[in-house]
């Protein structure tokens, strides 16, 4: 059954009813379901579709994920024009596309890298660890290995058993545990605004960082692989490190024989100003997993990057068996390839990293205008990557309920506004997130702005209690 963009009630009723009889759906109550959908039809820019005709506008990019907006059809075009030359062919050889977008990555990244290429940033983020822990094998004296990953706790980086255990959020991965041994050790996230050691900045002289080091002597020194961060920690509703932070954590690593994994998945591709959120800060990772705005989710492609210190490790003789031990079937698909290396040409030509940057400026200028409500305890982000967080009181700083934001993100939409809101267990659960597409305008900032402050208006009784 084709769906067109012409409203058609009876054709809606049908895919709806298809749709419940034999679809899983990702991190959805399928009864809310049952009650409630959008099924999407078209988009265009940062609007998306309903086939009721129903336009929302997207603030959140998909999945944090359309960074260049929907409704690219030259995508389509470069697609299809690939796929005549050559679908596939596993990447234990070469193809062009593939080439040149491991080129334009090591480009971005200012040389010295080589990419590594998947399909999804849990994919990424998994390739990272296996290639953090070989490296550490090829290059330790015999009889020693590092084999354990430092990450924080409230940390998302993917859904495989591996990232969910480097990930600290209890309500994604409490279902599947136990998860693992001891190889990943979780550490406090500098999440200022509710400091886990009950301190402010900068007095607090960086206590996460100093958690990190006194847990690396705890763990031993020479049992640690890597440091597993996300610049803009997006589970624990846009945490925005002090500037000083990445870098001491990167001192961290080369005092203690660490690789620094930076997961980008979210942060990366324009999304906060920059092509990479590190750029801000000045560190260089040993591994960096992309994905999400590489592409702008036209097709799944994403990427394990490495310094070439740490590919230098995979160059040895054959009897030496020191070449990457894992396999990714439709890694450096070519076509996926093409269209991704014309989406960072789009960036580029369109200034959509520029834009990310100023735009944030103006959304972040509107979302403290909220600051006003009793109900808005902080505004925080960098670039396109923000958010509101609602609590009881400004005083307690207690968080607002999940009932209460849920009804916030309801009236959103109700007013054909999509938003989204953080998870990270319940001490991180009561903040709005914003990711739009980088192509978003004023005239569509102030609409959401416009929404927000009516539904905190509205809603602010419903918030207190």
């Amino acid at each position: 059954m084709s769906l067109t963009n012409a409203p058609d009630p009876e054709i809606r009723k049908a895919v709806v009813k298809q749709d419940l009889e034999n679809v899983l759906h990702p991190i959805v109550q399928h009864n809310s379901l049952e009650k409630s959908q959008i099924v999407v039809t078209g988009a265009r820019g940062s609007t998306i579709v309903d086939h009721d005709g129903t336009e929302y506008l997207d603030t959140m990019a998909g999945l944090w994920c359309v960074n260049i907006g929907y409704g690219r059809t030259e995508l389509a075009d470069i697609a299809a024009e690939q796929m005549q030359q050559i679908a596939y062919y596993p990447h234990t050889a070469m193809n062009l596309p593939a080439a040149r977008l491991a080129e334009q990555i090591n480009g971005l990244m200012g040389g010295g890298y080589h990419s590594y290429f998947v399909n999804s940033g849990s994919e990424a983020n998994e390739a990272g660890f296996k290639i953090a822990r070989q490296y550490q094998r090829h290059e330790q004296a015999k009889g020693a290995f590092r084999y354990k990953t430092i990450s924080r706790y409230y940390a998302y980086h993917g859904t495989t058993l591996a990232t969910l255990a480097a990930g600290g959020m209890g309500d994604r991965k409490g279902k599947f545990e136990p998860l693992g041994g001891n190889e990943f050790v979780h550490v406090a996230a500098p999440t200022c605004y509710r400091c886990p050691f009950g301190l402010e900045y900068p007095s607090c002289e960086l206590a996460c960082v100093t958690n990190m080091e006194n847990t690396i002597h705890g763990e031993g020194p020479d049992s640690i692989a890597e440091i597993l961060i996300e610049p803009i920690m997006s589970s624990v509703g846009i945490a925005v490190p002090p500037d000083e932070y990445l870098p001491a954590v990167e001192k961290l690593c080369r005092k203690y024989g660490a690789l620094l994994h930076v997961d980008e998945v979210i942060n990366g591709f324009g999304r906060t100003g920059k092509m990479f959120a590190h750029q801000h800060y000045g560190v260089k990772p040993d591994i960096m997993a992309i994905a999400k705005g590489i592409v702008s989710a036209y097709l799944p492609i994403a990427a394990t990057v490495v310094k070439n210190e740490v590919f230098n490790s995979f160059r040895g003789e054959e009897a030496e068996m020191r070449q990457v031990m894992q396999v990714n079937t439709y890694g450096g698909h070519p076509v996926a390839a093409a269209v991704a290396v014309r989406n960072i040409e789009i960036m580029a030509e369109e200034k959509l990293v520029e834009r990310s940057a100023e735009m944030g400026v103006y959304f972040m200028d509107g979302l403290k205008t909220l600051l006003k409500h009793a109900n808005v305890g902080d505004v925080r982000g960098k670039g396109l990557l923000l958010g509101v967080e609602l609590v009881k009181d400004k005083k307690s700083k207690q968080q607002a309920s999940s009932a209460s934001v849920g009804a916030m993100v309801a009236f959103a939409r109700k007013n054909g506004v999509i938003i989204g809101r953080s998870g990270g267990g319940s001490q991180y659960s009561n903040t709005l997130t914003f990711s739009p597409p980088l192509v978003i305008t004023r005239a569509e900032i102030d609409r959401v702005v416009d929404v927000l402050d009516r539904g905190l208006a509205e809603l602010g009784a419903q918030l207190s209690a």
